[in-house]
């Protein structure tokens, strides 16, 4: 582990300060994967109100992680956040729609965070678990490729994407309050 630079450490002390805003985020995560998976999926309405509350959540969670971002990553988190929030929207005004439709909206959305994950895990500072971040960005990226070659799918079989992306999103907002606690704990040391 390489030491902090002088002119990281104001934005390392900001950062640090927010770990436990992303472990209740991650913890909220995994609650919505546990009530995703025990929702009587059997219509398309249910399955679209329940992907919009996802990507608004997730939306949600991008600006919040905003504040600990430098400025070229407070950007992409912004667009990342735009972009959750408006597939969240469209779900909501279109929720009879088509299978395929909203397969595929959710498959862009998981393609767009896995990219963006494995991204801050390999250009991102190494610290403590950086590698399992890489690790569940990959598995988003092959969830969105699957979401997306799969057309003819139940509805149920939505719900457990929906499932498993929230379950993902969740371990990778708890290891990232980690990883912040760790850095808290390095500055106070230093």
């Amino acid at each position: 582990m390489r030491p902090i630079a002088l002119e990281e450490t104001d934005f390392a002390e900001s950062a640090s300060r927010l770990w436990w805003v992303f472990l209740l985020t991650g913890i909220a995560w995994l609650w919505v994967a546990l009530i995703v998976l025990r929702l009587d999926a059997s219509s398309v309405t249910a399955i679209a109100v329940l992907f919009g509350i996802v990507a608004i959540g997730l939306g949600f969670t991008e600006f919040v992680a905003m504040a600990g971002s430098t400025t070229g990553w407070k950007i992409v988190r912004a667009i990342l956040g735009v972009v959750f929030i408006a597939a969240g929207i469209t779900a909501f005004f279109e929720p009879a729609g088509t299978f395929v439709a909203l397969a595929s909206l959710f498959a862009w959305v998981v393609l767009f965070k896995g990219i963006f994950d494995v991204t801050v895990a390999l250009m991102g500072p190494k610290i403590g678990l950086w590698w399992l971040v890489l690790a569940l960005g990959i598995v988003e990226i092959l969830l969105a490729f699957w979401a997306a070659g799969y057309f003819r799918g139940s509805a149920l079989l939505l719900v457990a994407w929906i499932a498993a992306f929230a379950l993902t999103r969740g371990f990778m907002e708890i290891f990232t309050a980690f990883r912040l606690r760790e850095l808290k704990k390095e500055l106070v040391a230093a």
